[in-house]
C-alpha cells in the first residue's frame, strides 16, 4: 500500500481540488457538478467498527438502524464514518490500518474522490481500545483550572488526529439542573459560568490540535422532569437565556468550536431538531456560528418515533433540514431515500440540501480532505510498512506516560476534600481497614463513556487494555509500611448486608477505617451512574449507607472516600465521619490521587463543581436558586446543602483582608476593579481558589440569590501572601429582562469575594448609574483576575 495521493487527479486539478481559490469558490463548483444523490451522501453517516486485523471497517448494527450495504452507498460518497475506533476493541495500529483503508476505499469509489470525516466520542479520553482514561468533566470542573483542561484536551486530540480521526463529540455543556440525572458525572457543573469557562478551554485544546470540537446537548438536555435521560423539558425562555445557553455562547465566541449537536430535547413543544429559531435564528443568524450541527444519535428519527411531530422519516428529514441540521448521525435513515423521495415529490426543497451541503464540504475544505495531496495515511504511519500489519501492531501508544502523568495531574486537583476533622493526613497507621464496594475495583475510576465502561463491557474476553490500579493497590503503594484489610461489605447497588458485620470486625481490629463507596458507571439501566442510568433518589445505592453507619458505630474513625458520578447525601456521615473525599470518576489517576491526599504527599486543591445535598430527596435544587428557593418557615423540606457550591477544604489556613475598591461607582457600561490580599497562614504550601460571586439586591426580573462571575486559583506556600485584583465588568451582571433582552439595569450590587458560594469572605457594595443598557452575546464574559 502507498502512502500517496488517495485522489487520482488529471493535469488540470478541478477546481474543488485547488487549494489557490478560495473555499467557497471550490465548495461552489463541487456542489454545481454533483448529483441529487451525490449531495445527499455528504450528509448523513454509517456506524462502522475498526477490523481487528486491520482490514476494512465493517458496518456496525444497532437495534435502532437497519442494516448498511456499504457496496450500494459508497458510489454516491459518504459524509462520516461513526466511531471506528469506539465500537469494538481493537488495537490502535490496526485500527488506523483499518480506517486508512476503508478512506482509500470511499475515496476510490466517489467520482469526486471525498473521503468521509471520521468522528470518536472523546468525553473522558480518546474512546479507543488502550487510550488514556481521564477523569470525567464533573472533575475537570472540580479542577477551577481551565489551563489544565486545556492541555488534556490538545492531548487527546493529537491522539486523535494521529490515527486519522477529524472531530470528537465533546464537551457537554449541559448545566446541572437535577443532581438526580444519570448524565451528570458528563457535565461540569452546576453553575454556567464554570461550565462555560472550563469547556472552553476544552474545545481551545482540542480544536488546537486540529479535531473539530462538538459542542453538546443544544439545548436543554439537563434539564428534564425528575431528573429522567431523554424526558420532557420545564425551562422557561430567561432559564433557558441566562443558565442555559451561556456556555455555549463562550465555547463559541473564544473556543471556535466547528460543530454543535442537538439535544434530544424538546422545550415547550417543540423539538431542538426542528427548533429553526434555535439552530438557525440563534445559533448562526445571532451568534454568527458557521459550523456544521450534527444530529445526536437517532435524534433526526426520533421526530417521528419519540416527538410525534413528522409523519414519516421524510418528513423528519424535512423538519430537521429546515431547523438547520446538516448531518444525520450515527447512520443513514431519514437523509438517504426518505429524503431522495421527498425532493422528488416537491416536498422538500433540494436548496435546503444545498445549505447543509455547503457546511458539510466548507468544512472538508478546511481539513484539507479535498486538496489533491490529501492521504489517507495519518501522521502515526509515517515511513511504516503499511503492507505487514503484525508488524503494525503495538506501534501506536495512545496511554503514553505524558497521558497518564497528566490524567495524575487533573485526578490531584479535582479531589475534593469535604470534611477533616485533623484526622487527614493519616499520619503512618500501622494498620487501616479498607472497607466498601469500591476498594478493590479497578474500573472504579471510570465513567460512563471510557472505552472500557461504554464498550469493553461488552468483551468482557478482552482485557481492559489500561492500567487501572485499585484503591487497595495504591493505598498499599502509598503505606508500604501498614497492614491494610479489605472487606468489600456490601455491593455498589445490590442490597446486600451479608458481608457488614464482617466488615464492622475488620474495622474495629484497625487504627483507622478507609470506606470507599459510590457508583458503578453504566448505560441505560446497568450502572448507578452513566446515561440512562438515573436515580429515584440521592441516596447513597444499594445497602452503602447502612454499610457506612454501621462502620462509624465501630469506634474506629473513618475516612468516607466517595468514587462517584454524582454528589450523594450521606446521612449522619456528614458530622460523624473524620473526613470526606470526594472524587468524581477520576480516571487511571484516579486511585493515587485519593491516597496521597490521605497520606498528605498531595495537598487537595479541588473545589465542589456541584452541592452536595443534605437529603436525598430535595431535588431539583441548585445554588442558583432564588430567595424562593431556599430554606423558609412556610415549607417543612430545608434545600440547604451539607456542602455548597464551590467548597473544598486544605491542609493549610488562609487568611483574606485588605479589601478595597477603585471606586464605588460606576455606569452601566463601567468597570470596577477591587483588590485583596490573601495569605496562607498554615505550616504547609496549599491552593485556595478565590470566586467572585454577585448579589444583585433588586432587580426588575426574580434573579439568584448570588452567581459566579469569576475564579482564579493561588498556591501559596507557607507565610506567602499575593495581592489579588479582580476587574468587575458591568456586563457580567446583566440578565434577560422583562421583554427578552439582555439588559444591565442601573442600582446597587453587591460583590462577593468568597471561598465557596457558602463561604463569603469579604464583600463590597458598589452601585452602577445611568440607563438601563441593551448587551448581545458580544458582552464581556469575564471578571478578569490578576495576581500580583
Amino acid at each position: 500500500m502507498t502512502a500517496n495521493v488517495a485522489v487520482e487527479t488529471t493535469p488540470e486539478i478541478p477546481l474543488w481540488n485547488d487549494p489557490s481559490h478560495p473555499v467557497s469558490a471550490r465548495v461552489d463548483a463541487l456542489i454545481g457538478a454533483m448529483t441529487l444523490q451525490e449531495k445527499i451522501a455528504q450528509l448523513y453517516g454509517v456506524w462502522v467498527g475498526a477490523s481487528a486485523n486491520g482490514g476494512e471497517v465493517a458496518p456496525h448494527q444497532h437495534d435502532m438502524e437497519e442494516a448498511v450495504d456499504l457496496d450500494a452507498l459508497l458510489p454516491s460518497g459518504l459524509g462520516q464514518l461513526t466511531r471506528p475506533f469506539g465500537t469494538a476493541p481493537v488495537d490502535p495500529a490496526l485500527g488506523a490500518l483499518s480506517l486508512l483503508r476503508t478512506q482509500t476505499r470511499i475515496t476510490s469509489a466517489n467520482r469526486f474522490g471525498i473521503p468521509a470525516v471520521a468522528h470518536e466520542e472523546c468525553l473522558a479520553g480518546f474512546a479507543a481500545w488502550g487510550a488514556t482514561a481521564y477523569p470525567v468533566p464533573l472533575s475537570w470542573g472540580a479542577t477551577f483550572d481551565p489551563d489544565v483542561i486545556r492541555r488534556m484536551a490538545a492531548a487527546i486530540g493529537r491522539d486523535m488526529r494521529a490515527v486519522g480521526v477529524h472531530q470528537g463529540l465533546a464537551p457537554v455543556l449541559d448545566v446541572v439542573r437535577d443532581l438526580r440525572w444519570g448524565r451528570v458525572e458528563e457535565t461540569i457543573g452546576e453553575d454556567p459560568y464554570l461550565v462555560g469557562t472550563i469547556g472552553t478551554a476544552y474545545v481551545q485544546g482540542l480544536e488546537s490540535a486540529g479535531i473539530v470540537a462538538t459542542l453538546k446537548h443544544f439545548v436543554g438536555y439537563s434539564a428534564s422532569r425528575a431528573g429522567r435521560n431523554l424526558a420532557p423539558t420545564s425551562v422557561g425562555p430567561r432559564e433557558r437565556a441566562d443558565v442555559l445557553l451561556p456556555p455555549f455562547e463562550m465555547a463559541i465566541r473564544e473556543g471556535g468550536a466547528r460543530s454543535v449537536m442537538h439535544a434530544y430535547t424538546d422545550i415547550d413543544g417543540i423539538p431542538s431538531a426542528a427548533d429553526e429559531k434555535l439552530l438557525t435564528g440563534l445559533l448562526r443568524d445571532t451568534w454568527g456560528f458557521d459550523g456544521t450541527v450534527v444530529a445526536d444519535y437517532f435524534g433526526i428519527a426520533f421526530l417521528k418515533t419519540l416527538h410525534g411531530i413528522a409523519g414519516d422519516f421524510a418528513d423528519a428529514a424535512g423538519a430537521a433540514l429546515t431547523a438547520g441540521v446538516d448531518i444525520e448521525l450515527p447512520t443513514v435513515k431519514t437523509f438517504g431515500a426518505p429524503l431522495a423521495d421527498a425532493v422528488a415529490e416537491g416536498r422538500v426543497p433540494e436548496s435546503l440540501i444545498d445549505r447543509a451541503l455547503r457546511r458539510v464540504l466548507t468544512q472538508k475544505a478546511d481539513l484539507g480532505l479535498l486538496d489533491p495531496d490529501w492521504s489517507p495515511v495519518p501522521p502515526a504511519f509515517a515511513g511504516a510498512d503499511l503492507d505487514d500489519p503484525d508488524a503494525l501492531r503495538g506501534t501506536i501508544d495512545l496511554d503514553s506516560p505524558a497521558n497518564r502523568e497528566l490524567a495524575r495531574e487533573i485526578a490531584e486537583k479535582a479531589v475534593v476534600l469535604l470534611a477533616n476533622d485533623g484526622t487527614l493526613p493519616l499520619a503512618a497507621p500501622r494498620r487501616i481497614a479498607l472497607v466498601g464496594p469500591n476498594a478493590a475495583e479497578g474500573t472504579a475510576v471510570l465513567g460512563c463513556y471510557s472505552f472500557p465502561q461504554h464498550v469493553g463491557v461488552q468483551h468482557p474476553e478482552i482485557p481492559v487494555g489500561i492500567e487501572l490500579p485499585s484503591l487497595g493497590e495504591s493505598l498499599a503503594a502509598e503505606f508500604p509500611d501498614a497492614e491494610i484489610t479489605v472487606a468489600r461489605g456490601t455491593g455498589v447497588d445490590d442490597g446486600d448486608l451479608s458481608g457488614i458485620a464482617e466488615a464492622v470486625d475488620t474495622a474495629r481490629d484497625a487504627d483507622i477505617v478507609v470506606v470507599a463507596l459510590g457508583d458503578r458507571a453504566g448505560l441505560f439501566g446497568r450502572g448507578t451512574s452513566g446515561e440512562g442510568c438515573d436515580a429515584e433518589s440521592l441516596a447513597l445505592p444499594g445497602a452503602q449507607q447502612e454499610l457506612l453507619n454501621a462502620l462509624l458505630d465501630s469506634g474506629t474513625p473513618v475516612v468516607t472516600v466517595l468514587l462517584a458520578g454524582r454528589p450523594y447525601a450521606l446521612g449522619r456521615a456528614v458530622e460523624d465521619s473524620a473526613a470526606i473525599v470526594q472524587s468524581f470518576f477520576p480516571g487511571v489517576g484516579g486511585t493515587r490521587a485519593i491516597a496521597g491526599v490521605l497520606s498528605g504527599r498531595t495537598a487537595p486543591s479541588g473545589r465542589l463543581p456541584v452541592s452536595v445535598p443534605r437529603g436525598p430527596g430535595s431535588q431539583p435544587v441548585t445554588y442558583l436558586g432564588a430567595r424562593l428557593a431556599q430554606a423558609s418557615e412556610v415549607s417543612n423540606i430545608d434545600p440547604t446543602p451539607a456542602f455548597g457550591f464551590g467548597h473544598g477544604l486544605t491542609y493549610t489556613t488562609f487568611a483574606w483582608s485588605g479589601l478595597t475598591v477603585d471606586t464605588e461607582q460606576a455606569s452601566t457600561d463601567g468597570e470596577f476593579t477591587a483588590s485583596l490580599t490573601v495569605r496562607n497562614t498554615g505550616e504547609r504550601s496549599g491552593t485556595e481558589v478565590v470566586q467572585l460571586y454577585l448579589h444583585d439586591p433588586v432587580a426588575s426580573v426574580v434573579q439568584p440569590v448570588q452567581r459566579l462571575v469569576g475564579y482564579t486559583r493561588l498556591e501559596l506556600a507557607p507565610g506567602e501572601s499575593r495581592r489579588v485584583r479582580v476587574t468587575v465588568p458591568a456586563d457580567v451582571a446583566s440578565f434577560t429582562g422583562r421583554d427578552g433582552r439582555r439588559i444591565v439595569e442601573p442600582g446597587e450590587l453587591e460583590l462577593r469575594l468568597s471561598a465557596s458560594s457558602t463561604d463569603a469572605r469579604l464583600t463590597t457594595r458598589v452601585t452602577l448609574a445611568g440607563p438601563v443598557r441593551e448587551l448581545d452575546h458580544t458582552r464581556r464574559f469575564h471578571a478578569e483576575f490578576t495576581v500580583e
